[in-house]
């Protein structure tokens, strides 16, 4: 028969003189656990956002940097940082990116303070200019919706026009 461990003896000497039960020693391991989580998460979440949104890195204190990631074009990353995709143009024109459609994966963009765009119908129609009289040829890239918009100022109403047209699959 093999003799006890003088540590082992040392454990369960110790053990038995707190005298706790089962259930306090889980509650502690518990809290513990608990804990280390959060803290992980607290730290992953900081690291996560220094990454994407650096403040520290830009020539005038007002301004941030964004690091554009994989799959990401200026409306989203506006979408993300504005919370409007209209802001798009103010990235590009602070970035003086000529070609809004191709921007690099690493690339530091500069994010201006500007204010929330929200386009209006009356700045859709504008831009799309107004479709007026009752016939309207159909251009390259057009869709219902955009007529209707353009036409009536409700892109909504792009059912009126696909019933007046006798459209199948509209």
């Amino acid at each position: 028969m093999a003799k006890p461990n003088k540590n082992t003896n040392i454990f369960n000497d110790f053990l038995s003189q707190i005298k706790w039960g089962e259930s306090y020693t889980s509650l502690i391991l518990g809290v513990v656990v608990v804990l280390v989580a959060v803290v992980l998460l607290v730290l992953l979440f900081k690291n996560i956002n220094s990454k994407n949104l650096d403040t520290g890195s830009t020539s005038t204190s007002e301004n941030k940097t964004y690091v554009v990631k994989e799959g990401e074009d200026l409306w989203h990353i506006s979408e993300n940082l504005y919370g409007s995709g209209y802001n798009w143009q103010d990235l590009a024109k602070a970035n003086k990116i000529s070609n809004p459609d191709i921007i690099e994966p690493g690339t530091k963009l500069t994010v201006p303070q500007v204010s929330p765009k929200e386009k209006t119908v009356e700045d859709l129609v504008t831009a799309g200019n107004k479709i007026t009289g009752t016939v309207y040829t159909v251009a390259e890239g057009d869709y219902l919706w955009d007529i209707a918009l353009r036409a009536y100022g409700d892109g909504y109403k792009w059912t009126e026009i696909a019933k007046l047209n006798n459209f199948a699959k509209p």
